[in-house]
Formats: C-alpha cells, structure tokens, sequence
C-alpha cells in the first residue's frame, strides 16, 4: 500500500457515496407510498447531492494516492490500492441493502412531514428534535428473506435489470481506470484522467435513456394502479442486487477499462 491513511480515508468516502446511492433507492417505494412522488424525487435529488459532495472529498485523495505512487516509483503497489477502493464501493452497498426497508419507512415519514415542514432544512431540523428521534425506532424494519418472496417472478423487464449491472460497474470502475491508467504514463495522466469524465458521462447518459426511464414508468403505473407496490418494491430490490454485483464486476473490468484508457490517450496524444 502506497499510504494506508490516505487510502482509507478514500476507501471511507467511497464506501458513503455507494451507502448513500443505494439508500436513494428506497424513495421511489416511499413515493407511491405516499402518493407524493415529486416531494419524493425532490428528496432523492438531495441525497444524490450528498453523495456527490462525498466524491468531491474523495476524489483529491485517490489523486494525491495516484501523485505519491509515481513520485516513489511504486505504480506496481496501486493496483491492489485500487482494488480496495473498488472493494469499499461494494461494501457500500452491502451496508445499505439491509437497511432498505428502514428507510423506506422513513422516507414515507419524511415525505408525508413536508407538508407540515414546508421546507427541507425545516424538516430536518425537525427530525433532530428528541421526540422525533425516539420514534425513528418504531420505524426499524428489521430484514427477513420472507420480504424477496416472489421478487424474481415479478413483471419487470430484464433488459433494465442487466442495463442497471453494466452502467454500475462502468460508473465505479470509471474514474479509479483511468487514475491508474495516468500512473501507467505519468506524462500523460492529465489527459488519461480527463477521459474519467467521458466515461462518466457516457455511463449517466445511458442511466438516463435507458434505466431511470423504465423506472419511472413502473413508479408511475404503480401510481395509476396499473401496477402493484409489490412491483415497485420488486424493482428496487433488483436495483439493490445490481448495484452490487455491478460493483463486483468492476473488480474485473478495472484492467480492460485502464488498458482501454491508455488506447484512448495514445491516440489523442
């Protein structure tokens, strides 16, 4: 390991940014819940925030790691520091999925609160008062397997759910691919680093053409009760299940992804 301190400070915040993400999930549910989905989006758009502000921390850290390794000629030793970060990405996720039910219950909570809050920083403010607090207990859903009975025989397309796997695992494995691909050619790594961003991009396109869509349209037949809220709960489950093996599966496209990079660089240098 090149710097345990700096390594695990970045492992912390990756591993937030996926917590963070994979939570998001459970407000769509908590939406039709509710029948408040634009309060619903509204709070997803806020965790999606959260977590970007936890990249931006994040990603300085894994750049100084990136920095330190080729002015200590040690870019052999990255490798596994990366594989950590990757590893933490899915740890992530593994803290969260548990914990969907939870959340669920408290985002129906919190959505059903802003008519009464009327804003966000009102309502959380609100949520931090001692009497809201003892009953945040009441909402513990405690996870049983019972709650994925008949999720894999529910009406949702599986071209979404493979969609969902792919996209995941180019998003974690985009900026961590092409770091290491800059430590690889040091004299070019600016360049390789940028092309973290168009990996990114293309990925959030895709997530937006082709994943939330269908999502939505579930939400929203759901909503119309042409869909059941077991359909939706199903959705997210598989969402869940993707995230994560989306991020084991970005163990194993790092190197074709930096090979893939370094292509890219030598042929716009």
């Amino acid at each position: 390991m090149i710097d345990i301190k700096r390594l695990l400070i970045v492992a912390f915040f990756t591993m937030i940014i996926h917590f963070i993400d994979t939570l998001s999930y459970s407000i769509r549910p908590s939406g039709v819940r509710t029948k408040k989905l634009a309060v619903a989006l509204s709070l997803f758009n806020i965790m999606a925030v959260i977590s970007r502000l936890s990249n931006m921390i994040q990603a300085p850290f894994l750049g100084s790691i990136v920095d330190m390794a080729i002015k200590m000629e040690k870019v052999d030793l990255l490798q596994n520091d990366m594989r950590v970060v990757l590893f933490s990405a899915t740890l992530g996720a593994l803290m969260a999925a548990p914990l969907m039910p939870t959340f669920v219950s408290i985002f129906t909570v919190a959505i059903n609160g802003m008519e009464g809050a009327g804003t966000v920083p009102r309502l959380i403010l609100r949520g931090f008062r001692w009497s809201n607090l003892k009953k945040i207990k009441k909402k513990i859903v405690i996870p049983r397997l019972s709650m994925l009975k008949g999720v894999f025989k529910a009406d949702i397309p599986k071209s979404f759910l493979i969609y969902n796997v792919i996209i995941t695992s180019i998003y974690t494995t985009g900026v961590i691919s092409s770091l290491y691909a800059g430590a690889i050619i040091p004299e070019y790594r600016i360049t390789a680093s940028q092309l973290s961003g168009i990996i990114n991009g293309f990925a959030t396109i895709l997530f937006t053409v082709v994943v939330d869509p269908v999502a939505a349209l579930i939400t929203d037949l759901a909503m119309n009760g042409k869909k059941t809220l077991k359909d939706v709960d199903s959705m997210v489950v598989l969402l869940v299940f993707g995230k994560i093996l989306g991020t084991l599966i970005a163990q194993l496209i790092f190197l074709p992804a930096a090979e893939l990079v370094l292509f890219v660089t030598k042929l716009i240098v």
